[in-house]
């Protein structure tokens, strides 16, 4: 596994050094290409099982054209263990100046260790867990930096001894290029959700907190989500701390396909 993550690795910083097209023209422009490596001092997920609960470092990376985009995303521990692998699909379905709203889906792979006896001795196995995920967003811009909007997710697991059913149903809102000082600004973004997981059931907040330089690939961003009220299990208050570096390509059209 430790092998697996260090070539995850090496595939982004090869795919951030992409060789584009030197000169673009604007006209041609078809799609987009971006990504972003977070080192985490806790692993969070908004649904308590998926929580890892300790470092990690997750990948992400888009690529896409107009409305289409495909948007994986790879999460591992610090001790190379996968932790979770997501495949986004998403299309945005409209995209007016006001209100926007996106719709998309995903198979999804959830690890776990588990010990198991073998020939009288204990050992560690890696587990796999399947899930099929699809979501709903609408998004309604109040200013340039302010935003309000839902969210609703549904996850159907597959495996006997997880939650065949999962409900997240979120409201949430947006204040961004809060300026700090000169070049620095921050990005709020605090979110009340509602939770189902087959029947136990829960009322959280949670909130994200992001500092960054115009033009600077390095961020720093914090997470904090508490549980209201709750039958699910899991730690009632999770936060974290994250450096993530943002990298962002545009690529055109040509005789020979970029991928």
């Amino acid at each position: 596994m430790q092998k697996l993550a260090g070539l995850l690795v090496v595939i982004f910083i090869a795919l951030t050094n992409f060789s584009f097209a030197q000169y673009v023209d604007s006209t041609k422009l078809t799609g987009h290409f971006g990504g972003a490596v977070s080192l985490t001092t806790n692993g969070i997920s908004t649904i308590p099982s998926f929580t890892l609960g300790k470092p990690a470092i997750i990948f992400d990376m888009t690529v896409g054209r107009k409305k289409i985009s495909f948007e994986p995303q790879f999460r591992f521990s610090l001790e190379g263990k996968p932790w979770s692998f997501l495949f986004w699909w998403r299309y945005k379905l409209i995209t007016s100046k006001k209100v926007q709203v996106n719709i998309g889906a995903h198979p999804a792979l959830n690890f776990r260790t588990t010990t198991v006896p073998s020939n009288g001795i204990s050992k560690d196995v890696i587990v796999a867990r399947r899930y099929l995920a699809g979501e709903l967003s609408p998004n309604m811009l109040l200013t340039n930096n302010i935003s309000v909007g839902a969210y609703y997710l549904y996850s159907h697991g597959f495996e006997k001894d997880v939650a065949r059913h999962t409900h997240f149903l979120g409201l949430k809102s947006s204040f961004s290029n809060i300026r700090l000082t000169g070049e620095y600004f921050m990005r709020f973004t605090p979110q009340l959700f509602y939770l189902k997981t087959d029947k136990p059931d829960g009322f959280y907040f949670n909130s994200t907190l992001s500092f960054a330089k115009k033009n600077f690939p390095f961020s720093l961003s914090t997470i904090i989500n508490k549980a209201i009220r709750t039958d699910i299990a899991g730690k009632s208050l999770l936060w974290n701390a994250t450096l993530i570096y943002t990298f962002n390509k545009e690529y055109v059209e040509t005789h020979q396909p970029v991928f």
